[in-house]
């Protein structure tokens, strides 16, 4: 049994573009669970964060393969607060389906997990986020994600101020993305320039959020 996110008093579970990491602009199916161990004061998911509805894997696992899609991302929440119940989830699915892992970095994925997860998107909160650096930054769990070799580690970000403490996580320069912090499409556009300035001078890949520039700050797109 998984803890689904409630929208529209419904199972949160649609068709989109994946909107972040190496993989955006793909089409998708995603499924969000509920529940998360962070308190992010800029969170746009917050109707995620508790509650939710039960759902059992099999039914799960059918609602998924409605959608014909080549990928599946699973996001929250914190996902990986739910890991036995997506080990068996993932047991129903295709072994060709590719699967994404969003998370906060802060739980170390289990082996069974690890091992079928296609593409882990890890996004690291840093201190605007509101949360205590030993609360969010967990270092155990990002080596952990990083000897995958399957990570993306993409980080919100405001400004310059914000380079000091991902470059002393010292994760791989090449598997860095760098977003603006941003809610809706103003916001993004107002941001994005100086988020893609400090991407030029440290060599480091930039990430638009996809889902915020199409479709600003609606919910379950």
């Amino acid at each position: 049994m998984l803890t689904v996110a409630r929208l529209h008093s419904a199972p949160e579970i649609f068709c989109s573009l994946q909107g972040e990491g190496p993989r955006a602009g793909c089409p998708a199916v995603f499924l969000r669970l509920a529940g998360c161990n962070l308190r992010c004061a800029w969170c746009d998911t917050k109707h995620a964060l508790g509650g939710g509805i039960a759902v059992g894997e099999a039914e799960l696992a059918e609602r998924l393969l409605r959608y014909r899609c080549p990928g599946l991302v699973i996001t929250g929440g914190e996902p990986l607060m739910q890991q036995a119940g997506l080990v068996e989830l993932l047991k129903l699915l295709p072994a060709d389906l590719t699967i994404e892992v969003e998370t906060n970095g802060t739980i170390s994925p289990c082996p069974e997990l690890a091992e079928r997860i296609d593409q882990w998107n890890v996004s690291p909160k840093l201190a605007h986020s509101g949360n205590s650096a030993a609360d969010s930054l967990v270092a155990p769990a990002l080596a952990a994600l990083n000897a995958t070799g399957k990570a993306w580690f993409k980080f919100v970000v405001r400004g310059e101020e914000d380079w000091p403490a991902i470059e002393r996580m010292q994760l791989p320069q090449e598997r860095l993305i760098l977003m603006p912090c941003a809610a809706d499409r103003a916001a993004l556009d107002a941001a994005a320039p100086a988020v893609a300035d400090l991407c030029i001078r440290q060599r480091v890949r930039y990430g638009h959020r996809l889902q915020v520039a199409l479709w600003s700050d609606t919910k379950g797109v």
